[in-house]
């Protein structure tokens, strides 16, 4: 059996990061930043595009310093627009969406209710583990 591959959303690492979600997702976490976490480019965009101390910035960058940034590829691209005509959803979850299903990873966000429609793709809300 495959091991499952997961890509962390956005709202997904800032909790991580603050210690927001609970003891089982946090056990769930863990092993999945153990592995060596993946993320969108997207989500490096947002996380570093936050106004924050000067400490809360260091954690974020070791953080994406550890982190495999998947880029933005011709074929996330065209899973990017055939999602938009699809679903009609923003640009970043599209974006996303179409990363976790082009790397055939699950989603882990606490954004549910945006990606629950989505054909094919997996999603996984650490806060209700």
């Amino acid at each position: 059996m495959e091991q499952q591959n997961y890509l962390i959303d956005t709202n997904v690492v800032i909790d991580y990061l603050g210690n927001k979600i609970y003891h089982n997702g946090m056990q769930f976490m863990n092993t999945v930043i153990d592995a060596v976490p993946n993320i969108s480019v997207i989500t490096k965009i947002e996380v570093l595009g936050f106004n924050t101390t000067k400490t809360e910035y260091q954690l974020l960058t070791d953080f994406m310093d550890d982190a495999n940034v998947i880029e933005l590829s011709k074929n996330v691209a065209d899973i990017c627009i055939d999602l938009r005509k699809k679903y009609r959803i923003k640009l970043p979850d599209a974006i996303i969406a179409s990363t976790a299903l082009a790397t055939k990873s699950a989603l882990i966000t606490r954004n549910t209710a945006d990606f629950k429609n989505i054909d094919g793709l997996i999603v996984i809300d650490p806060h209700s583990l």
